[in-house]
């Protein structure tokens, strides 16, 4: 649609008729006869000079131009402008940080299938994660890979099918063979630190206990909820094991109550996808809506019309007094 930026602009448009009416008309006293010594003959001849007026009168043509050039530039005043459709942007606000373990373990063959088939941790959990990649299509992603250290394989972005191509392409072992469950809590948190989205996830699956971490996880969970960040621990190992491959439910848990998160335990692929899906219940797509309508300003084309008026006025106005003198010269 079109529009006037300052609309108010327009009561201008009567200001030369108040003029006109409200302030007395010009005076020019000017001689009619110009002689040398002109005061001294009329005194010599005993004659005294009379006075006389001569108005000025604007054709028609002319108060025509003036008036319209007059419109035309108050109308540029008030900027007048071609508003656009709206367009909208959507921003997430929330972002999900997924962090995968890859140690050794994750190759153990114990997780059964829907069908009854019975496969290796590592390749339920890129099926389920996948899907709930792919649900997740209004909240930008991030995903950490964790072993002996953590490394960040995915910033937050909203190119999903990376992060889905990404987590397709994880193998047990690549981050060596132990878990640093703590040191991954702790790069989670200079992650978070990089975005201003006002709800933070960290989702943390492993399947074993922290062997490897510098930092404590109970202590990283201490400064992840001080920044609040919410951590949701998920364990799909065996807590009946022993050594590295015991599953460490209890750290687990603490981390999920002082982050006000939730702890699961997935025994099989069904559980394992039934607790996804309560993830993605529970979070559900927060977004910002953001509306601008672009302007297109018009203001340069009642003002060219206005200027382009009164120069081809003056401009033949000239040309026809100039051609009148000559004629009348001969």
């Amino acid at each position: 649609m079109y529009q006037l930026e300052f609309p108010w602009l327009l009561l201008a448009l009567p200001l030369p008729l108040l003029v006109w009416f409200l302030l007395p008309a010009k005076r020019e006293t000017s001689a009619s006869i110009r002689i040398p010594f002109f005061e001294q003959i009329a005194e010599a001849a005993g004659i005294t000079p009379g006075e006389g007026s001569v108005i000025a009168h604007r054709s028609w043509l002319q108060s025509l131009v003036l008036a319209l050039s007059w419109c035309l530039i108050v109308t540029a005043l008030a900027r007048p402008q071609y508003v656009e459709p709206p367009i909208e942007k959507k921003e997430p606000q929330r972002d999900i940080l997924l962090a995968l373990d890859l140690s050794q373990s994750m190759e153990t063959k114990d997780f059964r299938a829907p069908d009854g088939a019975i496969g290796s941790r590592i390749d339920a959990v890129r099926q389920v994660v996948a899907d709930f990649i792919h649900r997740r299509s209004e909240d930008r992603l991030g995903l950490i890979a964790f072993g002996d250290a953590p490394y960040p394989l995915a910033p937050f972005t909203m190119d999903h099918p990376l992060v889905r191509t990404m987590t397709e392409g994880l193998l047990p072992g690549i981050a060596g063979p132990r878990t640093a469950m703590g040191d991954s809590l702790g790069l989670a948190i200079r992650m978070f630190d990089q975005t201003n989205t006002p709800d933070k996830v960290l989702i943390l699956l492993t399947d074993g206990n922290d062997t490897a971490s510098k930092m404590p996880p109970l202590k990283a969970a201490d400064v992840a909820k001080a920044k609040k960040i919410k951590i949701h621990a998920i364990g799909i190992g065996d807590p009946a094991a022993t050594g590295e491959d015991k599953l460490d439910t209890a750290t687990l848990e603490k981390i999920a109550v002082t982050t006000g998160g939730r702890y699961f335990f997935g025994g099989d692929q069904q559980q394992l996808q039934s607790i996804y899906d309560t993830l993605d219940r529970i979070t559900p797509v927060e977004q910002k809506l953001l509306t601008w309508r672009p302007r297109i300003e018009l203001f340069h084309w009642p003002l060219g019309v206005a200027l382009l008026l009164l120069a081809i006025y003056y401009l033949t106005a000239g040309c026809a007094g100039l051609f009148g003198r000559k004629v009348s010269a001969r």
